[in-house]
């Protein structure tokens, strides 16, 4: 099992950046594909952006805004978000797994562990 702590959510201004990053513990070898989800209240959890040897994979709405990175030293994912809008206000969920990412299958189908979220607030 793998413990994943997320961090640097915030409230930030429409327009302006914040960089996530995301700690990983525990049996950290098996992590082949790591990911940020996010949710919002009354709605299901969505794919933001993996990772997954060494290609990246985004969503349309984050692709040219987000950028996603590993530091595998550290066992660190990253998420720097730039140009950030008020739909972005989330919960934003780091997730690890040991399945390579596919895009022909549902995004969340490599993830077998979550990290517990950090809020991100952009005011407009």
């Amino acid at each position: 099992q793998v413990q994943l702590v997320e961090s640097g959510g915030g409230l930030v201004q429409a327009g302006g950046s914040l960089r996530l990053s995301c700690a990983a513990s525990g049996r950290t070898f098996s992590s082949v594909t790591m990911g940020w989800f996010r949710q919002t209240p009354g709605k299901e959890r969505e794919f933001v952006a993996a990772i997954s040897l060494s290609k990246t994979y985004y969503a349309d709405s984050v692709k040219g805004r987000f950028t996603i990175s590993r530091d595998i030293a550290k066992n660190t994912v990253f998420l720097q978000m730039n140009s950030l809008k008020p739909e972005d206000t989330a919960v934003y969920y780091c997730a690890a797994g040991y399945r390579p990412f596919s895009e022909r299958l549902s995004p969340s189908s490599p993830f077998g562990s979550w990290g517990q979220g950090t809020q991100v607030t952009v005011s407009s």
